[in-house]
């Protein structure tokens, strides 16, 4: 078997995973993208995918990881979210995945609220830090599905050109 082959149907393998990994907060889905990009260009002994492309796909990547800590971030703290209302937000993002959909857009509101909940006992401003933790989770999955659609179309692009 020609080991190239193989070498594409994992770069593949990476991308469609990275793909998934936009969505739900386990996996890193940009990195893997990125991963997959790379060993794609790599199989191709770059001949297609030069090191500019790498290097903007790289950065891309890096904007992803910085973006997503950020605006989760911004979205809690702008209701004022506590410490324990972020773990909350975290733990029940990775509890939500065991529910399938619903977990993933129930989760994170429901973990952050309950944190909040501990941290006060203040229905209306738990209520408050869910929804605007979710919100920032949510804005930031947009974002990275953006930036993943920038990644697939430079890469493509740089592929075809």
């Amino acid at each position: 078997m020609d080991m190239q082959i193989v070498y594409y149907t994992i770069a593949v393998l990476l991308v469609l995973l990275g793909l998934v990994g936009t969505v739900l907060p386990a996996i890193p889905g940009l990195p893997l993208m990125f991963a997959g990009m790379l060993l794609g260009a790599w199989a191709g002994q770059f001949a297609h995918i030069g090191v500019f492309t790498l290097v903007v796909l790289g950065l891309l990547t890096l904007l992803s990881l910085i973006m997503d800590f950020w605006v989760t971030a911004m979205g809690a703290k702008r209701v004022g979210a506590s410490k324990r209302a972020i773990i909350g937000a975290s733990i029940g993002t990775f509890a939500g995945l065991l529910f399938g959909i619903w977990g993933l857009f129930l989760g994170p509101f429901a973990g952050a609220a309950i944190g909040e909940l501990q941290h006060q006992w203040h229905v209306r401003q738990a209520a408050k830090v869910g929804l605007g933790t979710w919100l920032g989770l949510l804005f930031g999955v947009v974002l990275k599905l953006a930036l993943a659609f920038t990644m697939l179309a430079t890469f493509a692009i740089a592929w075809f050109l």
